[in-house]
């Protein structure tokens, strides 16, 4: 049988396939029929300092093979988190990674270091640097390299874990701001999170969404998505986990060869909560049939033509 086991840091994953933050939830409110110990990794959704409510609604709405979603970060925050849920993972048969959010280089510190200050089976962070930052006029903390940089650097000071940075699409380069975490200290980059969208309903004349802006994901976004990931793979060295419209097997092995060492399955799990579990089984037959001993095999295998 293949081996599908995934190193990223030092941490061993049993599998590179991975959930994505916002599609499935803490972990802990699943059907009974979902087998989470089939998963490499959970990757919460956004923890925040304070609780948030979140946006108003309307906030999701399907678009033509896709999704536009602008929850606003809505959650428990840190502390209930630590109380209600982290001690549920030490019943979890898969590694946990808690997605970080925040409005300011401040509250990313205080909510890691929340975290820190326990005793817990958190393996690390996936740091969300797509948030507003109040700090700099609204400006997003991901589309600007010595922002991005600066705050990896203040992070990496408080912890030996897992330092993973969620990029945002929306940036004329995206290799700049990989090439300044790296620098800094993350061990793993993930790409992409959403690609600023918009929805109109032409019966109301209003937006689809509240907010008016909101982010596009699902299958549309997966070209935009594979070309970014190929992008990073030139410029960095440390592992990449693609997300982008993964909904099977085919999907994950297109985002391997273009250079990623895992993936994230997102708005798929929306639709079929099972959806990563389905993609582990279809990944292991698609490479036992070719005989592949080893999935990384394949990973940045992309033949360009000569």
């Amino acid at each position: 049988m293949t081996d599908l086991t995934c190193k990223i840091g030092s941490i061993e994953f049993k599998n590179p396939i991975f959930t994505a933050s916002g599609t499935f939830g803490y972990g802990n409110d699943l059907p009974e029929f979902v087998d989470v110990s089939k998963l490499g990794a959970i990757v919460t959704k956004s923890i925040t300092y304070e609780p948030r409510i979140g946006n108003p609604p309307p906030r999701i709405v399907e678009t033509p093979s896709g999704m536009l979603n602008s929850i606003g970060l809505a959650n428990i925050g840190v502390k209930r988190f630590i109380k209600d849920i982290i001690p549920i993972y030490k019943n979890f048969d898969t590694k946990i990674i808690v997605n970080i959010a925040s409005s300011t280089n401040n509250e990313y510190v205080k909510v890691l270091k929340e975290i820190e200050s326990i005793s817990s089976d958190i393996i690390g962070y996936e740091i969300n640097i797509s948030c507003p930052n109040v700090e700099h006029g609204g400006m997003e903390l991901g589309v600007d390299a010595e922002l991005s940089s600066n705050l990896i650097t203040e992070l990496r000071k408080h912890t030996e874990k897992l330092l993973i940075v969620k990029l945002t699409p929306n940036v004329t380069d995206i290799t700049k701001i990989a090439k300044a975490v790296e620098s800094a200290g993350a061990d793993a980059i993930s790409a992409i999170n959403t690609i600023v969208g918009m929805g109109i309903d032409i019966k109301t004349h209003k937006p689809a969404i509240y907010k008016t802006y909101a982010g596009l994901s699902g299958p549309a976004i997966k070209p935009i998505a594979l070309a970014m990931v190929h992008k990073i793979s030139k410029a960095v060295s440390i592992p990449i986990i693609g997300i982008g419209g993964i909904v099977n097997f085919e999907n994950v092995v297109e985002f391997l060869l273009a250079g990623a060492t895992a993936v994230q399955i997102g708005t798929a799990n929306l639709r079929n909560p099972n959806a990563g579990m389905i993609i582990v089984d279809e990944l292991n037959n698609y490479l036992d049939d070719s005989r592949i001993m080893h999935y990384s095999e394949l990973i940045g295998k992309l033949k360009l033509y000569e």
